[in-house]
């Protein structure tokens, strides 16, 4: 899979909001959900969560991988966050059901395509 792997920035700037109940807005807003406990985690873009009034604690660019993997494949989370850390760049995952998407920091997100496109 990795050979064939690439990368697309998904247009946007990011950010984690962690709330008790998300109001509508945020929903629609959001372009991921998980929810722990208390609260609900969302991905929101930046002027959203700033829209509600709430902290942004840090900007992130968002990066689909284009290859299509399987929920039961093992490994591939390792390669491309071992890929991320051999240049020091965090990485937060979320995985799809065709699709890895990895959010990253904003000012790195060019070093992180780099870093993910095989050479």
């Amino acid at each position: 899979m990795l050979a064939s792997l690439d990368v697309e920035r998904r247009p946007g700037v990011f950010t984690y909001v962690a709330v008790p109940v998300p109001t509508p807005g945020l929903l629609a807003a959001a372009h991921g959900m998980v929810t722990e406990g208390e609260l609900t985690t969302l991905v929101v873009p930046v002027d959203a969560a700033e829209r509600a009034g709430l902290p942004v604690v840090i900007e992130l660019a968002w990066l689909s991988l284009t290859v299509q993997s399987s929920l039961e494949a093992v490994g591939l989370t390792a390669a491309f966050s071992a890929l991320l850390a051999e240049h020091d760049i965090s990485c937060n995952v979320l995985a799809g059901y065709h699709h890895d998407h990895i959010l990253v920091p904003v000012d790195r997100a060019a070093d992180a395509i780099d870093a993910l496109r095989p050479s």
